[in-house]
This record gives C-alpha cells, sequence and structure tokens, in this order.
C-alpha cells in the first residue's frame, strides 16, 4: 500500500534519484513521503506530509539512499509517523510496507530493552529490532533475523552506515530490484525502475537481498545464497506513463480507453483462444476480484450466461476463503486485478494451489504477484494506470470477457465487430459537446449529499461501478444497485430532489428499469438516464448508442467522466483520493 524506492551505486544524486521513483510510485501512498541517505558516517533524513507534486530534496549528495510514500495504517498523518524510521543510534533506516500483526509485544519486548520509540507506527518496531540483533551479528544477519520475528505480510528495505549497503525482505507484500550498470534499485513496482534498466529480480516471497557492489539474494529462513532469476523487461516509457496535455491522470486514461479496446479486439485473441480451451475442460469456473475488479467479474458471469450459455461463479476475493471448501484440482479460477498486487487476490488464490486448482490471472501489470504466481496469464495491455481510481484497466477487463464469451460461443468475429463500435462510440462520448453536458449534469449533482445507481442484468455491475467511482473520487454517497432491489428497502431513502443514474440499454431490461426509474420519479426523484433511447421519465439523458452486448463498454464512460467533473467541481484531486491507495497489498 506504500512506495517504495531505494537507489546505491556510483551516482553522487541517490536522493533525487529516489524522489524521481517515489513520484512515479506516489499512487500506492500519498499521505506523506521521506527519504534517507548515508552521509559520511551518519543518516540524514527528509520528511514531508502530504503529496510529493513538484517537489525537489533538500539532501547533499550521497550515492546511496532510501525512500518512501506512506499510506496511514498504525498512527496518523504526520512527520514523526512518516518513514524512514531511525535506530536508537541513528544507524540504521528502514522503510516498511504491510502491517506487523505483533508489534506491541515485540515493542514491549523492546522497551524493556531499553529501546526509545518516537513515532506511533508497527514500523519503527522493525528497526529497533534490527539494532537490538545487530549488537550480535553482521547487519544482513540481523535484519533476516529481525524480519523473521514479524507477523502478517510485509516488505521491508533497511539501509546500513557501517555496512553501506541496502537489505531487503519481502513476504507478500512486493519488491523488484533493477540491475544498472554499477548501480542497483529496489522499489515496490518495477515501473520505477524501468527508466534506468530493464534488467529486473522479482523477489519472491520469503527472499532476501542485499545490495552493496553487487547483488545476493538469500533464503529468509536459512540465509542461505539462491541464485535468482534475471528477467529482461521489455517495456516503453510509452507516453501513457505521463499526463500530456490533460490536467489529471483519471481524465487522461479515461481517453485512453478506445484505444484499449481497438488494441484488445485486434491483438490478443492466440491468448483469449488458450484461456477459452482451459474454460472448457474445468469442472467449475470461478471468477474473483477486489474493487471495480469484483464488478468486472460480475458483470462477466452476466456475459458468460447470456452469450456463451456457461454458468460461472464470481465472488469478492476477501470473502472467497470462506467459500473455497468446494474447490478441487479440476476447478479453474479466474483472478482479475489491475496492479496484480491485492492482497485480498493473492490470499485465496494460496489457498487454491495447495488444493491444485489452475489460476488464470488477467492483469495489467507483468511480473506482478498475481501474474507470477498464476498457472496462465493475460495481459490487459493498458497501459500504466496512474490514477488511483480504476478506468481504463476496468474497460479492459470488460473487453477482454466480452471476447472470451465471444470465443467460447462461436461469435468471436461478432464480437470483435461490436468492441471496435464500442471505441467508436466512446470516442464520440469523450468529444467536447459530449462532455460539455455530462459537466452541466455533474454541476447540478455537486451539492446533493446522496446519489443513487439503478441496472439489471449486466448494467447492475455498471450501476455498482458508476456508485464506486462517483464516490471514491467526489465523495459523495453513491449507493449502487439492481433496480428490483429498490422495493426492498432503498426507495425509502427517495425524497424531492434525489438523483438517480439510471441503466438503460435496448436489452431484456429496459421495460423493467424505465419501470424502477417511474417509480423513483413518483417520489420526487430526479432521473438521469443513459440509454440509446431517450425516455419521459429522464429529466437529463446522456446518450449511448445500442451496441447490444457491447454497450456495456460505452454506457459506463458517462459515469467515469461524471465522477471526474463532480471531482472538479469539490475541488478535490481526482488522481489521489483521500484514504485510499492504487495497490492494496494490506488486509
Amino acid at each position: 500500500m506504500c512506495g517504495i524506492f531505494g537507489y546505491i551505486g556510483t551516482k553522487n544524486n541517490a536522493a533525487a534519484l529516489v524522489l524521481e521513483g517515489l513520484k512515479t510510485l506516489e499512487y500506492r501512498g500519498y499521505d506523506s513521503w521521506g527519504i534517507a541517505e548515508v552521509d559520511g558516517e551518519k543518516i540524514l533524513t527528509e520528511k514531508h506530509v502530504g503529496k510529493i507534486g513538484q517537489a525537489t530534496t533538500i539532501l547533499p549528495e550521497s550515492t546511496l539512499a532510501i525512500g518512501h510514500t506512506r499510506w496511514a495504517t498504525h498512527g496518523g498523518v504526520n512527520i514523526t509517523n512518516a518513514h524512514p524510521h531511525l535506530d536508537c543510534t541513528k544507524k540504521i533506516a528502514l522503510i516498511h510496507n504491510g502491517i506487523v500483526e505483533n508489534y506491541v509485544e515485540l515493542k514491549d519486548e523492546l522497551i524493556k530493552r531499553k529501546h526509545s520509540f518516537n513515532s506511533e507506527t508497527d514500523t519503527e518496531v522493525i528497526v529497533h529490532l534490527i539494532e537490538e540483533y545487530a549488537k550480535k551479528y553482521e547487519f544482513a544477519t540481523a535484519v533476516r533475523l529481525a524480519f523473521n520475528r514479524l507477523k502478517g505480510l510485509n516488505a521491508i528495505v533497511a539501509l546500513s552506515v557501517d555496512q553501506c549497503e541496502i537489505v531487503a525482505c519481502k513476504n507478500g507484500s512486493p519488491l523488484v530490484v533493477g540491475i544498472g550498470d554499477k548501480e542497483l534499485f529496489i522499489a515496490s513496482d518495477a515501473v520505477g525502475i524501468i527508466p534506468h534498466t530493464k534488467k529486473i529480480i522479482f523477489l519472491k516471497d520469503n527472499e532476501m537481498v542485499v545490495l552493496n557492489d553487487s547483488v545476493s539474494v538469500n533464503l529468509l529462513t536459512t540465509g542461505d545464497r539462491i541464485t535468482p532469476e534475471i528477467e529482461i523487461i521489455d517495456w516503453e516509457r510509452r507516453e501513457e506513463g505521463s499526463m500530456g496535455n490533460f490536467p489529471h491522470f483519471m481524465i487522461k486514461e479515461i481517453h485512453d480507453q478506445d484505444h484499449i479496446i481497438r488494441h484488445i479486439s485486434k491483438n490478443l485473441l492466440s491468448e483469449i483462444e488458450q484461456i477459452s480451451t482451459i474454460i472448457k475442460k474445468a469442472r467449475g469456473t470461478f471468477f474473483i476480484g477486489a474493487g471495480t475488479a469484483y464488478h468486472a467479474c460480475l458483470a462477466g458471469t452476466y456475459l458468460f450466461a447470456k452469450i456463451a450459455k456457461m454458468h460461472v461463479n464470481t465472488a469478492v476475493a476477501s470473502e472467497f476463503n470462506y467459500l473455497e471448501d468446494f474447490l478441487t484440482s479440476e476447478s479453474l479460477i479466474i483472478a482479475l486485478s489491475q496492479s496484480g498486487e491485492t492482497i485480498d487476490v493473492i490470499e485465496p488464490l494460496q489457498r487454491a494451489k495447495e488444493k491444485g486448482t489452475k489460476i488464470v490471472a488477467m492483469v495489467n501489470n507483468l511480473g506482478s504477484t498475481i501474474y507470477r504466481m498464476s498457472d496462465h496469464k493475460i495481459l490487459l495491455n493498458a497501459g500504466p494506470e496512474l490514477a488511483v481510481a480504476s478506468t481504463k484497466a476496468y474497460i479492459a477487463k470488460l473487453a477482454l470477457l466480452l471476447l472470451l464469451v465471444g470465443t467460447l460461443s462461436g461469435q468471436q468475429k461478432r464480437i470483435q465487430n461490436l468492441l471496435l463500435k464500442s471505441a467508436e462510440e466512446i470516442k464520440r462520448l469523450l468529444s467536447n459537446n459530449s462532455k460539455k453536458e455530462i459537466k452541466k449534469i455533474a454541476q447540478f449533482l455537486a451539492n446533493k449529499e446522496h446519489i443513487y445507481t439503478i441496472g439489471r442484468g449486466v448494467s447492475y455491475p455498471t450501476a455498482l461501478e458508476a456508485a464506486l467511482k462517483i464516490k471514491e473520487v467526489s465523495y459523495i454517497h453513491t449507493e449502487g444497485l439492481a433496480g428490483g432491489e429498490l422495493k426492498h428497502g432503498t426507495i425509502a431513502l427517495i425524497s424531492d430532489g434525489t438523483p438517480c443514474i439510471v441503466f438503460a440499454p435496448l436489452d431484456e431490461t429496459h421495460g423493467a428499469i424505465i419501470s424502477n426509474a417511474t417509480e423513483i420519479k413518483a417520489r420526487g426523484g430526479v432521473i438521469i438516464g443513459i440509454s440509446p433511447k431517450k425516455s419521459t421519465v429522464f429529466d437529463y439523458w446522456i446518450k449511448v448508442r445500442d451496441l447490444q452486448e457491447a454497450t456495456i463498454l460505452a454506457q459506463i464512460v458517462p459515469a467515469q467522466l461524471l465522477a471526474y467533473f463532480l471531482a472538479l467541481e469539490k475541488n478535490v484531486d481526482p488522481d489521489k483520493p483521500r484514504n485510499l491507495a492504487k495497490s492494496v497489498t494490506v488486509k
């Protein structure tokens, strides 16, 4: 949930290099940030509360530094709780991603040994524990022994003045090493390292790495040295990774979506055909995902039923642990994730693997944990998604699922054509005239306390995703429902002026969802219709062309735009919503 970046090498601008690396990782945490560097025989630190933005560092020249962007778990958002943390001797600095579940017991033990604590964090316990072991052991061993005492899923990066090296350990939370020319990097995501080198080591769970003038990877259990797999990552720092002429990443990524659909429809057929063969052989297929990815999973269930005539189960990933008893070696799990690091998805996959269940990953990040632990994988190919609220990765998942059910049902060509038509419709929805009309609706909604979104059939997941986008970036309470569920409680909340966004495609749900909209209007609600066809019940109408099953792709775009424009109306940053981070790596 936090951004980690470190550098050791021959260049003397280590702090500046770390700062730039942190800026690429700020989507992982932006409550506060800090850097520690080795300066002769001492450690210098710089810490700040808030986002990095256009910050520069005040630290002097150094060849060794580590840095961190924080998403607070233990302790409030302030400079004291910001990472890095130092030990009592000020000779060891540490940054951390994860949660130390047994930190209270460890802290009590260390206080009895006369260690002094400054912060409210669980992280500070680790650096003092390393300090304690360093009284008897060399630095790398001290870090390994300390890490082995931590309960929970964690990644740590520590540096030592005395040893002039970086030591990092991982269990559950991602760490990546980059090997450059007389320089080494470590980060929580390869995206920060790629500008410097394409030679990458993806650390595995229960591994430790020591970085000095070389790279040493060791097992955490025994300390034995192992030979790591060095991968050559041929990624390009394409335009997707920058804002270009857009004011925010969110609107930039919304505009990427038509290109992504075209790419998927034309270039991923062989991967789709391979996955379809695997599904046909499975006895029980299950989608799991979290947040936006779960909504794509739920849409997949409807699409599989309607187009492929197949039953596929869907579960919220964090709940799948309680539904896994029926898994066998013949079962198949299809895991959807933008980051590929979502802990709520990783945990059930680990247990599923113990049962021999096959796993297919649909992720956006090559080399991510979910990508590497899966038997079969397909990349979303959406490019870097740096706004915290997912948009283009969601569209990519839906496009892949549509192509998959089209392949399974022998309708691949028809679905391909629909995907291309949806790309054109999204391009139209993103025209200046269309955005101008949607912006007017956002101005109407901006002062509302509550918004409701409804849909039926495959539009029900759309209603859920629309509600999530709006509340994520505008902080307006928004609730998504299946249209038929209104009468079972929520309609009691409808009063004069209550806005409701209604998804009404021209499919089998149209008549019923218009009836639901009429029930809301009769109680004073204001209806915002997203539909190919204008209805007298609509107070506002956003036209979305009828694209048959691919309507699900285009009809979410007005909701994404509403969320974005609402954030602007509320004067909040749509890229970095409060309390949220892009990669959820803590439970």
